[in-house]
């Protein structure tokens, strides 16, 4: 992590390398999940403290953030990739997909109204095969990752 952090211009802290240790092995965890797994790692972290983190790291690019409708914000590790979320309606577990087009912008809309489209958010909803086998009666927390 501290080479990645250095690449990209950040100090390597305390803080930042647990966050990011953290999010490689949860993906798509809220910032709540998040600075508990930092707090398991340094032992004391605040909440404001991983916000600050999270937003450096984001503004770096080795963080992505995805903001599923109805759900919390969520963190990811995987960055400057064209991949896209399912998110299940039941229980809220977010998964990866890779884009079938390969590139950004993998959708361009008709009239692009005078924008330059370099980046298209999907996210797919429906039901998880944990949910749809009735393994998940209803609706739980969302998952770590």
């Amino acid at each position: 992590m501290t080479g990645h952090l250095r690449e990209v211009g950040l100090r390597a802290t305390a803080p930042r390398r647990a966050v990011l240790e953290w999010l490689a092995e949860h993906p798509h965890a809220t910032a709540e999940q998040v600075a508990e797994g930092a707090r398991q790692r340094l032992g004391a972290i605040s909440k404001q403290g991983v916000y600050d983190v999270l937003a450096a790291c984001a503004d770096a690019g080795l963080v992505r953030q995805i903001r599923p409708a109805g759900h919390p914000a969520r963190f990811e590790r995987r960055t400057g990739d064209n991949h896209h979320h399912l998110v299940c309606r039941s229980c809220g577990t977010v998964d990866d997909v890779d884009c079938v087009t390969g590139e950004a912008p993998c959708v361009t809309p008709e009239d692009h109204r005078g924008y330059e489209v370099d980046e298209a958010e999907v996210v797919l909803w429906g039901l998880c095969a944990h949910c749809r086998s009735g393994a998940r009666s209803a609706p739980s927390p969302p998952p770590a990752g």
